[in-house]
């Protein structure tokens, strides 16, 4: 063997013993890329993963967040109640019938006024005197006419006793007697127009006393000692006929329309905790174009505790009505009238018209638009609108 062929045989071993370098680069690369897709694929398993956990929770947030924002109103079914009719009005008193009491005669210097207000008089009680000293001394004269006219006349019919005592005898002729019957006949008719003016100036005199028509309580008196009255004085005095007093009360079309003559009312004035029951005696025929009201009129009876021009509230009777009845905050109104929330079996809210009547401290009833089985909005019926969903919950009504 030469010296090349052991240089190359000892190359070969060595090659052997420390490796091929060309052979341990192609090994590393392909370790190096097999590493490289590895961690690609680990990474996009990772990203997969944390995608599907990010949407996966935020799709529980939104319906946790969806759900958190369905509103929780309050319901009821409200059935049907029988209630008993009443209408609550207010008005003012007054007296059934006032009269007004002046001077009916000539008049003259009031000397004294005999009543004060709120006192009870009689028919015929003088209430004020007036003075009547010229009064006084007419009548006596005219007494005195009276008597010479009676005189007159005793004489004319004495003188014609005497003539038809002389006619037979021829001593007085028929012409004379008729002459002295004609006298007679005159001074009598004298005697008649002194005696009625006599009697009108009797009259006269009585009527100068200011005296009580009929009896009753006396309200106002608009006279004092010294003042001079007469026919166009006014009124000086004002009398509640009877004592009888009455409440005026203002009520809607509606609620006029439901009552009749009869009806039974209870009245309590403003600051009395008393109440007095009365009845209603006259409807007001005309309603007032402005404010779309007429007057009930309520008799009641005398009690110094009704004092009129005071104020009072009335509750009238108007009979008795089956319906729903719901409280104030169920109802709602808009420029289409009066309506509520309904809500369903899948939780979705309903607009539903109503009418509405009676108005109590328990609620208000509903005649028309529900039937009472309705799952009705008690309150917040503000904040819903008609399709809105929401989350019911049943309670009681007037809980």
């Amino acid at each position: 063997m030469n010296y090349d062929a052991k240089i190359e045989v000892r190359e070969n071993e060595m090659a052997e013993v420390v490796g091929n370098p060309l052979t341990g680069d192609l090994d590393q690369d392909r370790a190096s890329r097999r590493r490289i897709w590895i961690v690609a694929l680990v990474a996009v398993v990772l990203m997969v993963g944390i995608w599907f956990l990010l949407h996966r929770g935020g799709s529980d947030d939104a319906a946790g967040d969806a759900s958190a924002q369905i509103p929780v109103v309050t319901v009821a079914v409200p059935g049907k109640t029988s209630i008993a009719g009443e209408i609550n009005a207010t008005g003012t008193l007054a007296a059934r019938r006032e009269m007004p009491v002046g001077s009916v005669g000539e008049g003259g210097e009031v000397r004294s006024v005999l009543v004060e207000p709120g006192d009870w008089v009689s028919q015929g009680q003088v209430l004020a005197i007036v003075d009547r000293s010229v009064q006084t001394q007419q009548q006596a004269s005219q007494a005195a006419q009276v008597s010479v006219a009676q005189a007159d006349a005793r004489l004319a019919q004495a003188n014609l006793d005497r003539a038809l005592k002389l006619v037979d005898r021829g001593f007085i002729s028929t012409a004379d007697v008729d002459r002295l019957t004609a006298t007679r006949d005159a001074a009598v008719a004298r005697v008649k127009v002194a005696q009625a003016t006599l009697g009108q100036l009797q009259a006269q005199a009585a009527r100068l006393n200011i005296v009580a028509p009929a009896e009753g309580l006396v309200l106002e008196r608009n006279v004092e000692p010294g003042q001079v009255v007469g026919g166009g004085s006014g009124v000086l005095f004002s009398i509640a006929k009877g004592g009888q007093m009455e409440l005026l009360a203002d009520l809607s079309e509606d609620d006029l329309a439901a009552i009749s003559v009869g009806v039974p009312a209870e009245v309590t004035p403003v600051g009395s905790g008393k109440s007095f029951t009365g009845q209603v005696w006259q409807i007001s025929p005309v309603i007032d174009p402005n404010s779309r009201q007429g007057t009930a009129r309520i008799a009641l009876s005398y009690d110094k505790a009704l004092r009129p021009g005071g104020f009072a509230s009335v509750k009238i009777s108007r009979g008795t009505v089956v319906a729903p009845m719901l409280p104030e905050a169920a109802i709602q109104n808009d420029a289409k009238g009066s309506f509520v929330y309904v809500v369903d079996d899948k939780g979705i809210v309903h607009r539903r018209p109503v009418t509405t009547s009676l108005v109590t401290a328990q609620g208000i009833a509903v005649p028309s638009g529900l039937t009472g089985s309705e799952k009705v909005v008690l309150r917040a019926g503000g904040f819903l609108n008609d399709g809105d969903k929401v989350k019911p919950k049943l309670v009681t009504v007037g809980k």
